[in-house]
């Protein structure tokens, strides 16, 4: 055999256990193994989600938190973003505190080099037929550090992102069925 006919035929056997890996290793349903389709719960369609309250001192994080939640939910999952008259569910949330948390500090100036920012929310997405809570979760969190010293000089604003981003992906996350 020469040296191409050898590289195309080892080619080949790697496609051909490739797809036999994929075809056989998925299931039609994610309760039975690797799946391909959806993990949230199919009978809901649409949902709703009220500006959750905002308890902490940092003022706007709540609209913010309610933007990154519509596009999360539209981009990740089968549901809708609806308003509140027409939706089957509803996600509503408090967002209990924020904190700033120095993780380092410079030798020379004693400021913060290193800093993380924290976000604690509750929240439940209920049924709106019964009125019965389908996940409920407290003091749930995410966080984003960012680097306001020199050299990098990142403002706070760019860790408020990190972090709406990060709990409106964790939160819609948490929304799937048990699997």
């Amino acid at each position: 055999m020469s040296m191409p006919d050898l590289r195309t035929s080892r080619s080949l056997a790697a496609v051909a256990m490739t797809v036999a890996t994929l075809l056989g290793g998925c299931a039609s349903d994610p309760h039975d193994g690797w799946s391909m389709s959806w993990t949230h719960p199919e009978r809901y369609r649409t949902i709703t989600i009220p500006l959750f309250t905002n308890e902490s001192w940092t003022r706007g994080l709540e609209t913010e938190l309610g933007r990154a939640l519509v596009t999360e939910i539209e981009a990740s999952t089968p549901w809708k973003v609806a308003g509140p008259g027409t939706a089957d569910t509803m996600l509503r949330g408090t967002i209990r505190d924020t904190e700033l948390i120095p993780l380092s500090k410079s030798l020379s100036t004693g400021l913060a080099q290193e800093m993380l920012f924290k976000a604690t929310i509750d929240f439940e997405w209920i049924d709106l037929a019964t009125g019965e809570p389908i996940v409920s979760r407290e003091r749930f969190s995410a966080s984003a550090v960012f680097f306001p010293s020199r050299p990098a000089m990142e403002s706070v604003d760019l860790a408020r992102f990190g972090v709406v981003r990060n709990l409106a992906v964790d939160l819609v996350d948490s929304l799937r069925d048990d699997w």
